[in-house]
């Protein structure tokens, strides 16, 4: 007795049942890809976008008498602004030229208002307890 015809009759339909859970299966293996993507545009492509048009927002508003910082860290106030070029103003004497897009950021008041609020003025409630609390533990090391 040969075993073939049972083999071939087993394949063809095992075969036609495949075929129809791949037809049918086959979408639904594609809702995972669609479902990272679609995360990765939410979490990196679009604030990446949105970050860049502000950027150049903050770029063409560029104007004479903003103060800057370079993306190299040089602080200036902005003495002439050309299509692509801007001129900061580091010192007295010296004015240094810019492509547009080496400016990392304007400084505003607010903000350098809130960094000097950070570092601790001396009448400064906190500033004056980290200062005994240095005192206090240089007296107890002797």
């Amino acid at each position: 007795m040969s075993f073939l015809p049972l083999f071939l009759q087993a394949a063809d339909s095992s075969s036609a049942g495949a075929a129809g859970a791949i037809a049918g299966g086959g979408m639904i293996s594609f809702v995972p890809m669609i479902l990272i993507i679609v995360i990765m545009y939410f979490l990196m492509i679009r604030p990446q976008s949105k970050k860049q048009k502000e950027t150049q927002k903050m770029l063409d508003a560029l104007k004479k008498g903003d103060k800057v910082i370079t993306v190299g860290g040089i602080h200036g106030t902005v003495t002439a602004v050309k299509e692509n070029v801007v001129t900061v103003k580091v010192d007295d004497s010296t004015k240094i030229q810019f492509n547009r897009t080496a400016i990392a950021t304007v400084v505003t008041e607010g903000k350098a208002a809130s960094d000097q609020k950070d570092e601790g003025k001396p009448g400064d409630k906190a500033a004056v307890e980290q200062k005994d609390s240095e005192n206090t533990d240089k007296a107890e090391r002797k």
